[in-house]
């Protein structure tokens, strides 16, 4: 459970309806709630120093702020997390929304583009927001790969296609990758992507991996035996073979080429580990995500929130994305179902066309 779970946790009923009614009624007005306004219709008879003294204490623990001196208060950027990943009541499509969206989307041309534009206009006319539409992933030859790195959790790999079809794609690497590894694994993908879609691509890495693993068990099996040499954590990711008694070890140049051909066999092993990880966290996607102000560095500036679903086609694979874009203060719980319900629209839309 992450920080913002405990301190919701550890809140008294109290505190939490507080808490609650103060982030709804903002979302609701995009204004500050006083604690007056609160003691009107809370669940309990309390006095409104009660509640201001429960919104000091949210305050203080950084949920809730004071824009103006002597002003009510309003969710931080922590407090509307907190409220998504917690107490957030997702509504059911209403039947207005999904009528709008299956009218827009109704037609029956096999033109993708026209499709997720009308999309587009579905999105913004339902929700009064900015829509997100990322076409299907394109699944041609790859004629180029570059990753370049953003920030220490972010990286950008971009995909040229032998059609000339040009694709940019956001990824959080493996943890420890540097720039200079990351240039070492395009480098490598490179040299094997000619005439290879992405997926075949993973494919070919895979069997590497599997042959070098072989090569080392094969070369391994001989020292473990003789007493020479154990395996930690065999089977494990991390598995090491550890040389016992180097000291000890007879001078024969066998065996020494053999533990040489080892470590490189287990560097290459890593290398190819690594480069199938890029891959695939260049190809994988999620859920419905809900990113709010700086937790999306494309919308930080400007404090907007971003609610996004992937789509899948008709093998389940995710080849594209929809999602609304809009002020902090969006109503969560009105806009997830409409997102959820129009990303499996037009995966269903797609998969029908192809």
């Amino acid at each position: 459970m992450n920080d913002q779970g405990k301190i919701l946790e550890e809140m008294n009923e109290r505190s939490r309806e507080v808490f609650r009614r103060v982030v709804e009624s903002y979302l609701l007005s995009g204004a500050p709630v006083g604690s007056r306004t609160l003691t009107r219709d809370f669940s309990e008879k309390v006095s409104a120093a009660t509640i201001r003294n429960v919104m000091q204490d949210l305050e203080y623990l950084g949920l809730l702020e004071s824009p103006h001196i002597s002003a009510g208060r309003v969710p931080t950027q922590t407090g509307l997390r907190m409220f998504v990943d917690g107490l957030l009541e997702v509504g059911d499509l209403q039947s207005t929304d999904r009528e709008m969206i299956d009218a827009t989307l109704g037609s029956n041309s096999k033109d993708v583009s026209g499709i997720l534009d009308r999309i587009g206009s579905a999105l913004s006319g339902v929700t009064h927001g900015a829509s997100l539409v990322l076409a299907p992933k394109h699944e041609a030859p790859i004629k180029h790969i570059e990753f370049v790195s953003l920030a220490q959790d972010r990286a950008l790999v971009v995909l040229v296609f032998a059609d000339g079809h040009v694709e940019n794609r956001i990824f959080t690497p493996p943890p420890g990758q540097t720039p200079s590894s990351m240039r070492e694994a395009a480098n490598f993908l490179n040299a094997l992507a000619e005439g290879r879609t992405l997926s075949e691509l993973q494919r070919v890495i895979s069997k590497q991996i599997a042959e070098r693993r072989q090569e080392i068990d094969k070369l391994a099996r001989d020292l473990v035996e003789s007493g020479l040499a154990v395996w930690d954590g065999e089977g494990d990711t991390y598995e090491r073979l550890i040389v016992r008694g180097r000291a000890n070890l007879l001078d024969a140049e066998t065996e020494e080429q053999d533990l040489d051909r080892i470590r490189t066999l287990f560097d290459d092993l890593e290398r190819k580990r690594d480069i199938a990880e890029f891959l695939e966290l260049a190809d994988e996607g999620e859920g419905v995500r809900i990113f709010i102000g700086s937790e999306n560095k494309l919308f930080s500036l400007s404090g907007s929130s971003l609610v996004v679903s992937p789509y899948m086609n008709a093998d389940r694979k995710i080849i594209g994305a929809v999602g609304v874009i809009g002020p902090t203060r969006l109503n969560y719980g009105r806009i997830v179902p409409i997102v959820d319900y129009t990303a499996q629209l037009v995966g269903k839309l797609i998969a029908d066309r192809s």
